[in-house]
């Protein structure tokens, strides 16, 4: 797959907006500030095709990239506190838009900062994701900033809070170091290659 030949193609910010459909999608979900976007250029070999910010709450609306094979779906962050009750509705009617209309979702790369344990809207994402058997892994963000024996424990950590969710791939993950970009690339590629 060439991760180098892709165009942003639109930005979404109502459900109304949102256009059909028409690739194979792979969504990246996460809070705020859990870096997506960090993840996304360095999957596609970018420094700045996703915005970077150091600003949670940054990416308000759902971004598409365009692949040959696929399209990324850059999905807003959750969970940041300073957001007002009509951006959140905003946000959750955007959400249930994107989910809810039948469009060709392959894979989504749930995202968790590795310093910490998922938070509760973390848990509730993939509790979402499992109901409705839309395919996910987590990847786990920030891993550079803890050293060998921290990222041990919070593997083990995180991975013994995910355990009742069943066998998910969980993969600590580096914009820095680029840890986990392989990883994540291959499960990306086995979910274009099946077949519906």
């Amino acid at each position: 797959m060439r991760y180098d030949q892709v165009q942003f193609e639109a930005s979404y910010g109502t459900e109304n907006q949102l256009q059909p459909s028409t690739l194979p999608e792979i969504a990246f979900s996460g809070r705020s500030n859990v870096g997506k976007s960090s993840l996304l250029n360095k999957l596609l070999g970018r420094k700045s095709l996703a915005r970077v910010s150091s600003m949670p709450g940054k990416t308000v609306t759902v971004n598409m990239f365009r692949l040959s094979e696929c399209r990324f779906v850059d999905l807003p962050g959750y969970g940041y506190a300073k957001v007002s009750r009509d951006e959140k509705l905003r946000w959750a009617s955007l959400m249930e838009a994107y989910f809810g209309s039948g469009r060709d979702i392959r894979l989504v790369v749930q995202l968790v900062d590795m310093r910490h344990d998922p938070t509760t809207q973390d848990i509730e994402m993939i509790e979402f994701l499992k109901a409705n058997e839309i395919p996910f892994i987590v990847a786990l963000t920030k891993c550079d900033k803890l050293n060998k024996t921290e990222r041990m424990n919070q593997l083990m950590s995180i991975c013994g809070v995910l355990t009742k969710y069943g066998n998910i791939s969980v993969i600590p993950f580096s914009a820095v170091k680029g840890d986990g970009v392989e990883e994540i690339r291959g499960h990306i590629e086995r979910a274009i290659e099946k077949t519906e």
